[in-house]
C-alpha cells in the first residue's frame, strides 16, 4: 500500500510486464503475511483500544488536560485512526486477498493518504514534545506557552502533514497484473508515479525526508543531549531535599522514556527510508530479486509497529486509583510521564497547576501566574 514507486514496473525497473515474478507465492510470502498480519492485528487492538481509553480520559478528567498529555493526545488520534480506519483494509489486502485490492480507487487513495498524515502528525507531536521538555528543564524561569500559542502548535502539527501528504491521495493507483496463477486479475494499490515526473519525485521525497524524518529526528536528538546533560552531569545548587530528590528522578525517568521513543522511532522508520531510498533512486540494484518486494512489505509493517510503541510508552491499561476511578468511571490508570511528574509546577501551562497527589498529580486551576521554583 505504501510502496511508493515513482513508475510502473516496466517503465521503471526495465523488467517486462509479464517477466514479473509473483511475490504471492512461496514461502517468503507467507512468512510475510503471517508478520503483516500479527502486527496489524496489534495495531487494531493496542492502538485502537489503548489510545482511545487514553483519549476518552482526558474528555472525561480535566486534571489530565495539560500541554504534554495534549500533544500526545495526537499521537492517538493519528494511531487510531490508522488502527480503525487503515488496518482493516490493509489485513484484506496483504493477508487474506494476498495483494489484491478489491475496494476501488477512492479507498485506495484514502488508506494511501491517512497512513501518510498519521505518520507525519506523529512525527510533528514528538517534536513539539522534545522542544516543549527542552523549554522545561532547560529554561524553567520562562513562562510556558499560552492557550493560543499552543493551539497554533497543536493546528500546525495538523496542517502541515494534511497538506504535504496530498500528493500520496493524488498519486495512488490501481494496477492490474495477471501473471498471478490462479488469480488472472489482481490489483496492485500503491502511488504510482509517471516516468516523465521521476524528477518532480525525487525532489518531493527529499523534500519529505528532510521535513519529517531527518530534521526533526536531528532536532530532538540534540533536545535530548542537552537535557541530559543537564539533569545527569550538571550539579543542582543549594541543599538537596527529599523532594527536589524526588522531582530530579521523576524529571530523569521521564527523559529516559521520551529517549526510548525517539530511539524507536529510528529504528522502525530508518529501515523504511533507507529502503525507499534504495529502490527509487537504484532500483536495479533490488528490483530483479524475488522478493525485494517481500521485504519492503515487511519493513513497512515493522514501520507501522511504531504506534504500538508509543502507545505502550504513553499509556498503561490497569487497576485506577481511587481518584481517577471516582472522576473516569472506569478502570484505567494513565502512566503518561506528564501525569505523574510535577514538572509542570515550573511554569505556567494554559493556566494550570499541578500539585502532588499520591502516586500521580492532579491539576488544580489557579490565576494567571508566574511559578518559581
Amino acid at each position: 500500500m505504501g510502496d511508493l514507486t515513482n513508475s510502473s514496473y516496466g517503465l521503471d525497473y526495465e523488467v517486462p510486464l509479464d517477466e514479473v515474478p509473483d511475490t504471492t507465492q512461496g514461502r517468503a510470502f507467507f512468512v510475510a503475511t503471517i508478520i503483516i498480519g500479527v502486527v496489524l492485528v496489534g495495531i487494531m487492538l493496542v492502538c485502537g483500544v489503548g489510545n482511545c481509553l487514553f483519549i476518552a480520559s482526558l474528555a472525561r478528567c480535566k486534571q489530565l488536560r495539560n500541554l504534554t498529555n495534549l500533544l500526545i493526545a495526537n499521537l492517538a488520534v493519528s494511531d487510531v485512526l490508522v488502527a480503525v480506519v487503515c488496518c482493516p483494509f490493509l489485513l484484506d489486502y496483504y493477508v487474506v486477498k494476498r495483494l489484491s485490492w478489491d475496494h476501488g480507487l477512492l479507498l485506495c487513495a484514502a488508506t494511501n493518504y491517512l497512513r501518510i498524515v498519521s505518520l507525519y502528525v506523529s512525527t510533528n507531536a514528538l517534536l513539539a514534545i522534545a522542544v516543549d521538555r527542552y523549554m522545561v528543564i532547560l529554561h524553567p524561569l520562562k513562562p510556558r506557552m499560552k492557550l493560543q500559542t499552543a493551539s497554533c502548535v497543536i493546528l500546525m502539527v495538523w496542517l502541515v502533514p494534511v497538506f504535504i501528504s496530498i500528493p500520496s491521495a493524488y498519486m495512488a493507483s490501481e494496477s492490474t497484473y495477471s501473471h498471478a496463477e490462479g488469480h488472472p486479475h489482481k490489483t496492485f494499490c500503491a502511488q504510482i508515479w509517471p516516468v516523465d515526473q521521476q524528477v518532480w519525485y525525487r525532489s518531493y521525497f527529499f523534500f519529505i525526508f528532510a521535513l519529517e524524518f531527518l530534521g526533526p529526528v536531528i532536532i530532538m536528538a540534540v533536545c535530548y543531549v542537552k537535557i541530559s546533560r543537564e539533569l545527569w552531569f550538571k550539579d543542582v545548587p543549594g541543599f538537596q531535599t527529599e523532594q527536589i530528590r524526588k522531582r530530579l528522578h521523576r524529571r530523569r525517568r521521564t527523559v529516559v522514556v521520551l529517549i526510548l521513543v525517539l530511539v524507536a522511532y529510528i529504528l522502525c522508520w530508518a529501515p523504511y527510508y533507507g529502503y525507499t531510498l534504495l529502490r527509487d533512486f537504484h532500483p536495479l540494484l533490488i528490483s530483479r530479486g524475488r522478493n525485494s518486494l517481500v521485504a519492503f512489505y515487511i519493513i513497512e509493517c515493522i514501520a507501522m509497529s511504531n504506534g504500538i510503541i508509543n502507545t505502550l510508552c504513553f499509556v498503561s491499561v490497569r487497576n485506577s486509583t481511587k481518584h481517577l476511578r471516582k472522576i473516569s468511571k472506569f478502570p484505567l490508570k494513565l502512566v503518561t510521564f506528564v501525569a505523574k511528574s510535577p514538572d509542570e509546577a515550573e511554569g505556567q501551562t494554559l493556566s494550570l497547576r499541578v500539585t502532588e497527589d499520591g502516586e500521580g498529580a492532579r491539576v488544580r486551576e489557579q490565576p494567571q501566574q508566574k511559578l518559581l521554583t
